[in-house]
């Protein structure tokens, strides 16, 4: 099939079956496709708007695509905890935060991120300043899933089929155009791990996000976007505005709304949540993780981490899973995982 052939069907308002996005998902990736018909398709499925099938169909195939790691070992209990960007707010990097959070409990966590493109410093970049080696081979996470409990798996090392599509992408960001590759990262984590917590940067998509991730054969998780009160948004959960939750899976029937209070958390000014430059941020991490940091940050990096928990069975509700998520995170345990990372990569 034609990727012409595609584009007529969604420019006519139509949805794709999945095995059409599964092999739009091949023509995307091909050297042979044009950069004009590529962006052709992914602007008119843009405009007719992504459903979970497309979607799913898609991240199917690009999974398949990317290079696998060999992580199976941990695969069924593992969670990944991160956001689709875009939000443009500019806040601290709370997920990476509650990846040394959760590998300090003990919860497997299979992070998949890149460098930042939207903010000042993205997960990347914080990690390998704390000492992470992105380039890392698929011995060494196997390793780092042994002896840390987490591994980072560097997002353009795992897609090869990505460079055909990597120009066209560039060009539609310039002008202004989203598309489904503007969501479809927090999908596929090559090691696929069963559990996934996912902030998105509007609410218009939490549903779509969720029925995505539940057409994937994920166990469990949580979408969530964040509404503050002048209209902006956030890409994860937080106690600065009022949480809009989905579940998939095991949670599929979690439709919820979570303001601060009726977790048993206290809201806070925006601007506890502010990062910087990378040299800021791994300020800010230190003072959190010695209980120095703004009470609004502490209390959002543990309500995220209490939502993996929930994710992953751990706990059963976010106000039973605060207390462990707060004595991980000042009390010593997330400071010593980061020391031991910086261990095992300065030897790695």
């Amino acid at each position: 099939m034609e990727l012409s052939e595609l584009t007529s069907i969604v420019s006519g308002g139509h949805d794709l079956t999945h095995s059409q996005a599964t092999a739009s998902a091949d023509l995307l990736a091909s050297s042979v496709v044009s950069p004009e018909a590529k962006a052709d398709f992914l602007i008119a499925l843009a405009r007719k708007g992504e459903v979970p099938n497309e979607v799913a169909g898609i991240a199917t195939r690009f999974r398949e695509l990317a290079r696998n790691p060999g992580l199976e070992k941990w695969q069924d209990s593992a969670i990944d905890v991160c956001g689709t960007g875009g939000d443009k707010i500019g806040s601290f990097n709370i997920s990476t935060t509650v990846v040394f959070v959760l590998a300090a409990s003990g919860t497997p966590v299979f992070k998949h991120g890149n460098r930042s493109i939207t903010s000042k410093c993205g997960s990347a970049n914080l990690l390998e300043a704390l000492g992470v080696n992105l380039m890392a081979d698929d011995a060494t996470l196997r390793r780092s899933m042994e002896q840390l409990g987490f591994c980072f798996m560097f997002a353009p090392a795992f897609h090869p089929a990505f460079k055909e599509i990597m120009p066209v992408r560039q060009k539609l960001a310039e002008r202004g155009q989203r598309s489904v590759f503007n969501i479809l990262g927090p999908l596929i984590n090559p090691a696929r791990p069963a559990h996934q917590l996912l902030g998105v940067y509007s609410a218009s998509i939490l549903d779509m996000m969720a029925g995505s991730l539940d057409q994937l054969g994920l166990k469990s998780g949580l979408v969530a976007h964040c509404a503050l009160a002048d209209g902006r948004g956030l890409d994860e959960l937080s106690v600065v505005g009022e949480n809009k939750v989905r579940g998939f899976g095991a949670l599929r029937e979690t439709d919820a709304s979570w303001p601060a209070e009726t977790v048993g958390l206290s809201s806070a000014p925006l601007e506890d949540l502010l990062g910087g430059e990378l040299e800021e941020n791994l300020e800010i991490l230190a003072a959190l993780l010695k209980g120095k940091a703004p009470k609004g940050l502490e209390d959002t990096v543990c309500l995220n981490v209490a939502a993996a928990f929930l994710a992953t069975g751990r706990h059963d509700s976010i106000k039973s899973a605060l207390p462990e998520a707060r004595e991980l995170l000042i009390g010593g345990a997330t400071r010593r995982k980061l020391e031991e990372t910086r261990e095992f990569y300065s030897k790695s």
